[in-house]
């Protein structure tokens, strides 16, 4: 049964990037289809196509590239007899058709495209060109969500703003969090080969709270800073993008020593995470796979008290809910979180690939009898 796997775009590192490669070890067959591919090498064992979006300046532009997405997605070539399609969907790639093809759709959304659905979950949808252009987009949106067979969504959270914007029930299954990995080794610093890593990590305090993730405004990595003064604990963020010098500048000016890493290794982030007094998580996430890779590491976490990364651990026993973002409630759930005992580490496997790939299978073939 070949298969077609559909994405938005392939970048070097990001967690709709891992689903897609743990989608490609479940269906080691299927071809790619992508808007376009920056990270060529990823997935060099298998076919993959690219619309003619690649070929235009606006891969280098996405938020100039969002309304041509929409029309780049129909009608694409088929050059193999596919059986079905899974769509890994965090914009408009649900929108996939095939010239001449009609075949089962498998959608899997990260999110409906927060630009246009959710704007107040991500300051890139705020732009007065975004919010005139939203109202034909969410129509259109909605209209093509009903051609998928079925849908899954990557967390609870998202089921129910799937349900609100495209009037769809979905099912519901977690991506998977490279936890098996993280459990194989108890001690993540004899692992870091880098010597320049090597010397970051004995440099750093005994205690801190970690903040990893992409710089970019919705991940409210500064909120970690600001917990940290308040709490009186140094920091470290880990992590790239183009909020760097911003957070530089709040680094520069806080009352606590914060250390920000650059594209730190696995092994370095993983070494970070088992060091870390807590792991810090404001922002309002999707799922978090962070979170998940810090409980298997054995550090428990803090998060606000909206969003898909609730999900991802146990309220008082692995992690703290603060009441808010605000950086006094983000300070009294770290104290507490801090007093806690380190989390059971093999309580992460319910987030593994292999789940993942049994859930995925079960949801695109299994009769509604098997699946039950």
């Amino acid at each position: 049964m070949p298969g077609l796997l559909v994405h938005e775009w392939i970048e070097s590192s990001g967690g709709a990037e891992n689903v897609l490669e743990a989608m490609a070890r479940t269906f080691p067959d299927a071809d790619i289809q992508c808007l376009w591919d920056d990270a060529p090498d990823r997935f060099a064992d298998r076919s993959v196509r690219e619309t003619w979006l690649a070929r235009t300046p606006l891969r280098r532009h996405k938020a100039l590239a969002l309304p041509f997405t929409v029309s780049a997605w129909r009608q694409l070539p088929s050059p193999r007899d596919y059986d079905w399609m899974l769509v890994s969907s965090h914009l408009f790639a649900h929108h996939a058709t095939l010239a001449g093809r009609d075949i089962p759709k498998y959608v899997y959304a990260h999110t409906p495209a927060r630009y246009i659905w959710n704007p107040e979950l991500d300051e890139r949808g705020n732009s007065a060109a975004v919010r005139a252009v939203s109202p034909l987009f969410r129509r259109i949106d909605r209209k093509r969500a009903q051609e998928a067979t079925a849908v899954a969504a990557n967390s609870a959270f998202v089921r129910d703003r799937i349900a609100q914007a495209w009037e769809r029930e979905a099912t519901v299954i977690h991506p998977p969090v490279a936890v098996e990995r993280i459990l194989s080794h108890d001690d993540w610093r004899a692992e870091v080969q880098e010597e320049s890593e090597r010397r970051l990590l004995e440099e750093l305090p005994l205690k801190f709270i970690l903040g990893a993730s992409r710089f970019i405004p919705y991940k409210r990595l500064d909120l970690v800073i600001a917990a940290g003064e308040r709490v009186g604990l140094p920091v470290v963020l880990a992590g790239r993008g183009p909020e760097e010098q911003r957070l530089r500048a709040i680094a520069a000016d806080a009352g606590v020593p914060v250390t920000i890493l650059l594209s730190p290794s696995d092994q370095l982030l993983y070494a970070l995470m088992q060091q870390a007094t807590v792991f810090v998580f404001p922002a309002v996430e999707d799922f978090g796979i962070a979170p998940v890779e810090a409980q298997a590491a054995g550090t428990p976490v803090v998060t606000g008290p909206i969003g898909g990364q609730l999900e991802t651990f146990e309220n008082g026993i692995s992690g703290v809910i603060a009441d808010s973002t605000a950086d006094v409630d983000l300070a009294r759930a770290i104290e507490r979180a801090a007093s806690l005992p380190a989390p059971d580490r093999s309580s992460a496997r319910r987030f593994s690939e292999e789940q993942f790939a049994r859930r995925l299978r079960d949801f695109m073939f299994a009769s509604p009898k098997e699946q039950r």
